[in-house]
């Protein structure tokens, strides 16, 4: 039986709620703030995404009597902690960085408000959403960018659990893939989905030609056929013999692909198929998409890299308490420095659009948002970039985001980039984060 979203935390959640309740310091109003203090090497930018996710997880949150009465049981909480949890909603306001847009270090991109105990329980399922699906994004947003508009299909759900696939075809996706295989995520999100046949279907029969013309009978001459379960030139000529020249799409799974590509659409062409596809796969990454860029490749399909971050597997976001009762506080320990106070970025852009820097404004909300309308009236080129997404425990219509409106504001953000921000070697991020605090 899957767990309600209010047991998908920490203990040590609960505990803190407990003692606050105890001491009565729990209804305290707080500020909490996500940020990451670095990109994973080598990357200039991160990815929002999993807001969508988030908020369903927050105007879900809770748990039932059967889960309050095994926390009882394992001593998880106590008789007035599991009274709180029985009744709970949030009831606070949620601002951040919209889904689909990008971040940098620093970067506010959630900002929680609330009571200390309404805010404190969402720490863990919300960095579980935000760190999971702001890293496939950003991976598959290099993709994407070393692709060149060539199409690229997420074929992954093999390599990780079977719920995180489903999560990471939409991130995916959102970054600018085309397609999943995945059909939970097709059902669940609206992702078109896609695949035809695997090496088995291809050994299930007596021989290869058989295989294809079976395949053929079945989805018609457009159909992809993997070429490679044998020896890849005959594939191909078994390929044409089966759907003649309107054969849609080869797919090439092993190999050197830039080298197999090029005999492959020499041999195609020579056979008169001219308007069939040549789709590579097989452990593709954002690397080995870019080194394949001056080959005569049509789609990619990506995978294994898509679903654990390409290296980095998490966006290193953290959720910490920036504010009590008005009162800005911070972390300041020698290596995990917080800035304290509530917060609102802005981007500044040149006359031609493209981004320049990122200003944070700090302080007192009535000095602070004085100061951001001040800013923003003498400066044409600025652009607030954090909306308020959940109001009263309500979606806003900023909040209603859909899945494709993300993927069309990530596309339209990184057009305002840099050029340099877009390489895939090592560097600065893409912009700096400027803090500006007024008392």
């Amino acid at each position: 039986m899957a767990a309600s979203v209010g047991l998908l935390t920490d203990r040590y959640e609960l505990t803190m709620l407990g003692a606050a309740l105890r001491d009565g310091s729990a209804h305290t109003p707080c500020v909490f703030e996500v940020f990451t203090r670095r990109l994973p090497g080598g990357r200039r930018y991160g990815v929002v995404a999993g807001t969508a996710r988030v908020l369903d997880a927050i105007t879900a949150f809770g748990v039932d009597a059967e889960e309050l009465e095994w926390l009882h049981g394992v001593g998880a909480v106590d008789e007035a902690t599991a009274a709180y949890l029985q009744n709970y909603r949030f009831t606070g306001r949620v601002d951040g960085y919209p889904e689909g847009e990008v971040f940098f270090p620093n970067s506010p991109i959630l900002t929680v408000r609330g009571t200390f105990a309404e805010a404190i329980l969402l720490e863990t399922v919300v960095l579980s959403i935000l760190n999971h699906d702001a890293a496939i994004a950003a991976a598959a947003s290099r993709m994407v960018i070393a692709a060149r508009d060539r199409p690229i299909i997420e074929m992954g759900s093999r390599r990780t659990h079977e719920r995180a696939a489903v999560d990471a075809s939409r991130a995916a996706y959102l970054a600018g893939f085309v397609s999943t295989s995945n059909l939970a995520a097709g059902r669940t999100y609206g992702i078109p989905t896609g695949g035809t046949a695997a090496h088995a279907y291809t050994l299930l029969h007596a021989d290869e030609l058989t295989a294809f013309r079976s395949q053929v009978a079945q989805h018609g001459a457009s159909t992809t056929f993997l070429v490679d379960t044998y020896d890849i030139t005959q594939g191909i000529a078994n390929a044409a013999a089966a759907a003649g020249t309107g054969l849609g799409a080869i797919r090439i799974d092993s190999g050197d692909l830039g080298v197999l590509a090029l005999h492959a659409r020499s041999q195609l062409d020579a056979l008169g198929c001219h308007d069939t596809k040549i789709v590579v796969s097989g452990d593709l990454d954002e690397y080995a998409i870019a080194g394949l860029g001056a080959s005569p490749v049509d789609i990619y399909g990506a995978g294994t890299a898509v679903v654990v971050g390409s290296g980095a597997p998490t966006a290193g976001l953290v959720y910490k308490l920036v504010e009590v009762d008005g009162r800005p506080v911070a972390k300041r320990s020698e290596h995990k420095v917080t800035r304290g106070g509530m917060k609102v970025a802005l981007r500044a852009h040149r006359p031609s659009g493209i981004a320049t820097e990122e200003i944070v404004v700090a302080g007192s909300e009535r000095r602070r948002d004085a100061q951001v309308q001040e800013m923003l009236t003498d400066d044409d080129g600025l652009r607030q970039i954090n909306e308020t997404l959940l109001d009263n425990g309500e979606l806003t219509k900023a909040g209603r985001q859909t899945l494709d409106q993300s993927r069309e504001r990530l596309r339209d953000t990184l057009r305002t980039l840099p050029w340099e921000g877009l390489a895939l070697s090592k560097g600065e991020p893409a912009l700096t984060v400027r803090f500006v605090t007024v008392d």
